[in-house]
């Protein structure tokens, strides 16, 4: 019998930098600290792409769902503290 590696790991990891980029975001009042919190939460992206392709390999439906979800969380954090970054500059 064989383990195999656990492929929900960088799920959980998206998630965490999604959760710190929007909590960093409602923290920090500067445009610049949400422009961070926006390439924080943006940098969950990665681990997320890498949790789909773990789901793709296993052929585990749950693993790339969980996955893309995760992706979809992330990027859209990151896009409503940029966007608000912006809005904050502009005024």
């Amino acid at each position: 019998m064989t383990d195999t590696p656990d492929s929900k790991t960088p799920v959980y990891v998206a998630l965490a930098f999604g959760i710190a980029g929007l909590v960093l975001g409602l923290v920090l009042g500067s445009g610049g600290g949400k422009l961070v919190a926006g390439l924080i939460a943006a940098a969950g992206a990665v681990p997320a792409a890498i949790g789909m392709w773990k789901g793709i390999q296993q052929q585990t439906q749950t693993t790339l769902g969980m996955a893309m979800l995760s992706l979809l969380f992330a990027l859209g954090v990151a896009g409503v503290m940029i966007i608000w970054a912006i809005i904050q500059f502009v005024r």
